[in-house]
This record gives C-alpha cells, sequence and structure tokens, in this order.
C-alpha cells in the first residue's frame, strides 16, 4: 500500500513538472494572460540560449521518470516531451532548422538519460542481488563453519558420556544460546531422559521434557517458539522457565528418535527458517556422534567378550588336563597345550608345523584319522575312538581321541582333538581279565583242595567211626567206645581248624586286633616264623565290613612272608590316628622286584598282591609296598577313620 501510494506521487510530480514545462513553452500561444508563465518566459528569453534553455528543461522530467519508472517511465515522458517541443520547431521559430536540431539533440540527450538511468537502475539492482548472494554466502559459509566446529568437537571421542559434554558446550558457545538440554529415548520405559543441560535447572528440564519435547519426539518435526505470549499451549511451562523464545528439534538417526536437542532465549527472538535448518542439521551431527558412540560401546562390548572367551578358552586349553592340539587340513599342527607336550614328549616349538602323522605309527599313518575327519567334514558327530601315538622316547601310548571340526567364515579349516592317555586303563583291563581268570583259577584249585583235605582227613575218619559202631552194635566192637569218642572228637577239632581257616570266630567275637594277635601266633607256631603284634595309638571298633577286610589283607600278607619270603621274622604294626587307621607288615625275608604298575601284579602272577590292592580301593584306602632284594619287603595299608 505504501509503495502504490509513493508511486502516484511520482506521477504526479513529473506530470506537473511536464505540464508546468509545456505551459511555459507555450505560453505566448496559449497562456498569454497567465501573468506567472510570462515573467518566466522573459527571463528564460532575456538569456541569450533562451529558446535552448526552455527545451533542456524537459530533460528534468525525462531524467526523473526514467529513474522513478525505469526505461518505460522515461521512455513515455521523452515521447510526451518530444510531442510537446515538436510544434512550437514549425509555430514559433525564427530559425526552424536550429530548432528542429536543438530539439532533436534533446530528445537524443533525453533517450541517453532513459538509457542510462535504466543502466543505473539494473546496476543497482545487480548490486543488490550480489549483495543478497553474498549475505546467502556468508550465511552458508558460517552455517557449515559451526557445523564443521561442532562436529569436530563431537568427533573427539567415541565415549557416550564425552559425546554429550562436546554436544552441551558446543551448542552453548557456538551458538550464543542463554541455554541448551539435551533428552535421549530410553526405549524400554519409553521415555525421554534428561542427558546434558546447561542454563536450567534439572527440574525445569523435566518439564520442558514432560511438555515440549515430548511432542517434538512423538511428531519428529521441530518447534519453534518466538515469544512466550503468542503460544498458550507452552506459555505456563516458559514462564516458569524463565525463557522467552526457544527451538526443539528432534534427533533422528536412521528413521529412529533417538532424542531432542532444545536451545532458549531469554529474549524474543525470531528464529528463521535457515537457523532452523541449522539447529536442526546440528542435532543430525549430535544424532549420528551418538549412534556411532553406541555403535562403539556396543563393539567394544561384543571386542570385550570375545577377549574374555577366547582368554577362557586358552586358558581351558592350556590348562586341560586331556591333550589337546589342533591340525589344519593337511596335517600341519598349528596350536598345542602343555598336556600333550607331555603326554608326546615333545617340546611346543618341534610340535607347531610338523605334520601329525609323526606322531603315529608306521601302520596307521595311511589312516591318520581320516575316518573321523570324512565324518566331521559331513557334519556328523565323531564317536571317540582310540589311537596309538609315538612318544618322542619311541615308546607308543594308546589315547582314546575326540575329533571336532573348526571352521572359518563357514570353511573349515582346521580339526581339534582331544586326548585322553587310556594306555594304563588298557592295561589295568588287561590285567583285570587275566586277574579274574587267574582268581577263578585259585578259587578252583581252593575248592579241590579243601575237598581233598575233607575227603583224606574228616571224611576218612568219619568213615572209620561209622565202621567201629557197626561193630558196637553188632556186639564185636574192634574197639571201645571211648575211642570211638576221641575219633569223634579228633574229627570235631579238624573241623573247627577248617573253619578258623575260612573265617576265625575270634574275628567276630572279639574284634580285629585279637583276629591279628591269632594270625600272628600262628605263624609263629605252626610255621616257626616269629612274629608280633605292636598297636599305636588308641584302638577303636571299625565296621564289621571293614575289619574283614583289614583282616583279609593282613593274612595274605602274612600268608606272602610264609610262603614266598624266606623270612624268620615279621612284624604287624597297627597305628590309629584322628584321620586315619594304618597297618604296615613287615618281613626280613629276600624280597622281590616289583613291577612298574600296580596293574602288573596280576599279569606276573602276584595275585595275592593284586587282591590287596583291590580290597584296599574298596575300603577309599590306599596301599604302598615297598621291597628290595636281600632286605624285605614293607607292606602298608592306610584307611580313612
Amino acid at each position: 500500500m505504501k509503495t502504490r501510494t509513493w508511486r502516484s506521487l511520482h506521477i504526479w510530480l513529473v506530470a506537473v513538472m511536464l505540464s508546468l514545462l509545456v505551459a511555459i513553452h507555450y505560453h505566448a500561444f496559449v497562456f498569454a494572460d497567465v501573468r506567472l508563465l510570462s515573467q518566466v518566459s522573459s527571463i528564460l528569453s532575456s538569456t541569450p540560449i533562451g529558446d535552448s534553455l526552455e527545451r533542456a528543461l524537459f530533460l528534468i522530467p525525462i531524467i526523473c521518470g526514467a529513474v522513478m519508472f525505469g526505461v518505460g517511465g522515461g521512455t513515455s515522458v521523452l515521447a510526451l516531451a518530444s510531442a510537446a517541443m515538436l510544434p512550437r520547431v514549425f509555430l514559433d521559430s525564427a530559425a526552424p532548422w536550429q530548432a528542429l536540431f536543438e530539439t532533436g539533440g534533446i530528445i537524443l540527450i533525453g533517450a541517453l538519460a532513459v538509457s542510462l538511468c535504466d543502466a543505473l537502475r539494473r546496476g543497482r539492482q545487480r548490486l543488490a542481488e550480489l549483495e543478497k548472494t553474498q549475505s546467502t554466502l556468508n550465511s552458508q559459509v558460517k552455517r557449515l563453519s559451526m557445523l564443521h566446529i561442532i562436529w569436530g568437537i563431537l568427533s573427539q571421542s567415541l565415549e557416550l558420556g564425552q559425546v554429550l559434554n562436546a554436544a552441551r558446550n558446543g551448542v552453548t558457545q557456538i551458538m550464543g544460546v542463554d541455554a541448551m538440554w539435551l533428552h535421549l529415548w530410553d526405549r524400554e520405559k519409553g521415555a525421554l531422559k534428561l542427558a546434558a543441560s546447561s542454563g536450567l535447572s534439572e527440574a525445569v528440564v523435566r518439564r520442558l521434557c514432560e511438555g515440549l519435547d515430548g511432542t517434538v519426539a512423538q511428531s519428529k518435526r521441530p518447534i519453534a517458539i518466538e515469544s512466550v505470549s503468542a503460544t498458550p499451549v507452552f506459555k505456563r511451562l516458559l514462564e516458569q522457565s524463565g525463557l522467552q523464545s526457544v527451538l526443539s528439534v528432534p534427533l533422528v538417526a536412521k528413521g529412529d528418535i533417538l532424542g531432542t536437542l532444545g536451545i532458549g532465549s531469554r529474549l524474543v527472538y525470531h528464529y528463521t527458517a535457515d537457523e532452523v535448518n541449522l539447529v536442526s542439521a546440528i542435532g543430525l551431527q549430535i544424532s549420528m556422534a551418538i549412534d556411532n558412540a553406541r555403535l562403539y560401546e556396543r563393539e567394544r562390548l561384543v571386542a570385550e567378550a570375545l577377549r574374555v572367551s577366547e582368554r577362557n578358552y586358552r586358558e581351558l586349553f592350556e590348562n586341560a588336563s586331556d591333550a589337546i592340539w589342533v591340525h589344519d587340513l593337511n596335517g600341519t599342527v598349528t596350536a598345542v597345550n602343555s598336556a600333550f607336550e607331555q603326554l608326546s614328549g615333545y617340546g611346543r616349538n618341534a610340535l607347531i608345523g610338523a605334520n601329525v602323522t609323526t606322531l603315529l605309527p608306521s601302520h596307521c599313518q595311511s589312516r591318520a584319522d581320516k575316518e573321523a575327519h570324512d565324518k566331521v567334514l559331513k557334519g556328523d558327530p565323531s564317536e571317540p575312538y582310540e589311537q596309538e601315538l609315538v612318544k618322542k622316547d619311541g615308546s607308543v601310548v594308546t589315547v582314546q581321541l575326540g575329533t571336532s571340526l573348526i571352521s572359518k567364515d563357514g570353511q573349515p579349516c582346521a580339526f581339534q582333538h582331544i586326548a585322553r592317555d587310556v594306555t594304563e586303563a588298557k592295561i589295568i583291563q588287561d590285567n583285570l581279565r587275566f586277574y579274574v581268570r587267574q582268581v577263578s583259577q585259585a578259587q578252583e584249585a581252593e575248592r579241590k583242595r579243601i575237598a581233598r583235605e575233607l575227603h583224606d582227613g574228616p571224611v576218612q575218619a568219619l568213615v572209620a567211626v561209622s565202621l567201629n559202631l557197626d561193630g558196637l552194635v553188632s556186639g564185636s566192637p574192634p574197639v571201645s567206645a571211648r575211642d570211638i569218642q576221641e575219633q569223634v572228637r579228633g574229627i570235631l577239632q579238624e573241623v573247627r581248624r577248617f573253619g578258623q581257616q575260612l573265617r576265625p570266630s575270634i574275628l567276630d567275637d572279639l574284634g580285629l586286633l585279637p583276629a591279628l594277635k591269632w594270625l600272628a601266633s600262628d605263624l609263629t607256631r605252626s610255621y616257626g616264623v616269629d612274629t608280633n603284634v605292636e598297636v599305636i595309638g588308641k584302638p577303636r571298633q571299625l565296621p564289621s565290613e571293614t575289619e574283614l577286610m583289614l583282616f583279609r589283607i593282613v593274612q595274605e600278607a602274612l600268608t606272602n612272608v610264609r610262603k614266598h619270603s624266606g623270612a624268620n621274622s615279621a612284624c604287624v604294626r597297627v597305628e590309629f590316628t584322628n584321620h586315619n587307621t594304618r597297618i604296615v607288615v613287615n618281613d626280613n625275608g629276600k624280597g622281590f622286584e616289583l613291577p612298574a604298575r600296580v596293574g602288573d601284579l596280576a599279569r606276573i602272577g602276584k595275585l595275592g598282591l593284586a587282591g590287596m590292592h583291590e580290597r584296599v580301593q574298596l575300603l577309599g584306602g590306599t596301599l604302598n609296598i615297598h621291597s628290595e632284594a636281600g632286605k624285605g619287603t614293607s607292606v602298608t595299608v592306610e584307611i580313612p577313620q
């Protein structure tokens, strides 16, 4: 409206000037009675160039029209001025050709003035456009500079806490705001949570979170409030904060809301679209930094879990009691643990890089676990199998192997073997079968002995008693009834002796110590081996099964003294302590050579010692045998209390 009014005034001004000049130019023909015009005309005519000056005055409205209305307005005024000047050239001119020449010159000068004004106007417009472009460029440079500075601050760390502190300091200092706040979206609670703030109390920021920022987070669109009084919805909320204008933008990454960023001023301020875009761009940078920090945190946790898992695996690998080694698909050993070093006898440096076939006997090298390898390559679990390995010293051990496949990026790359030395177990198993066979034979031999002794002893005596009783009944007894009675007493004593050999009643009646003393006295009395029993500590009664086992062990030890040692003296020492019971049987016999393994006792014919070992194991105790040639033998049994 104001522009239109000024335009109308300019038109009237140009029209008045043009009309006045026309009146002066034609006052002698039309306005001769107007005294003022006559005076002006007289003044102009009194000059040497009076008519030329009148024509030159027409340049004033032409130039004003060009200046005020551009080339169109200037051209129109020029045309009107030309139309006003040309008639007088022919109506009232002493020298028409000179007047025509002057008029043409004025018209030409007017045209040049119009062109010059138009050029000046275009220059001013171009200059204004350049200034506007320069302002825009300066604004963009300032915006990019701010974004660059803030991103430089944000990218200094990947720790979330440091990123949030950098965002707070960067936005506050660079943008020069009175307050800023940043909320992060808590996915578990489904609500915003304050992460960083400056210039406001936590209580005020919490109310902002419940109102303004909650709306921004839900809509994912920025909200700019220029004046508190103009926003009834948030008026009360903003009045409590002391802010007059605020701007809140969403923090979005990959389409998901991460939180909100807000800035505020205590003065009324109009946020332009560029400023809203700038703060939104800063929010985008902060979103990227937060997303990168969270990604880094997840990767750090995963890496830490992998390190812990790798460390645990390495500890399990190194400290496992079973031998473990890994070799690639070509059989080259890539990793071994300490147990495998002990099993093979080779050092780690000698094993790494060697081919696994060097550890296999010649008859197994062609197979080289091929069956198990083919099975696990097909995806089937491999059952444990037995394999022979050649140690560094040339000895062969038998191990039980479990094979598993190791893959990398979905492709098989190595085999892992877990081995347990079962050499001793196999020997014990073989010896146990031999022991069972020998025990069975010994039982049958014992049964034959008992049957033979019964047949040769009590049975024959009973036959004689039966014949004597028949004679006594028939009236012609070969012996007297007293003789028959003596025969029966002898048979009874012989049967009792058999019973005591099988299980002495003294063990059930009086306990372990009297039974052991009876064994010692019987060995001294019957076989001439001087044997005594020593008791150390306070005697205590043991469970009946335990006493029976210990009795049989000592009985077998003394039987070995009688049969094999050639000793003339022996000692049975029984020690009672707070925690265990120990029995030691010593002799001064010739001794013998012990096998390398306890399991070989049965194989070399030491069935009695093997039986003692089995009984001690049933009691949960230990058996130690020490023997040297010419220095006797010591058998120690120790069982827990």
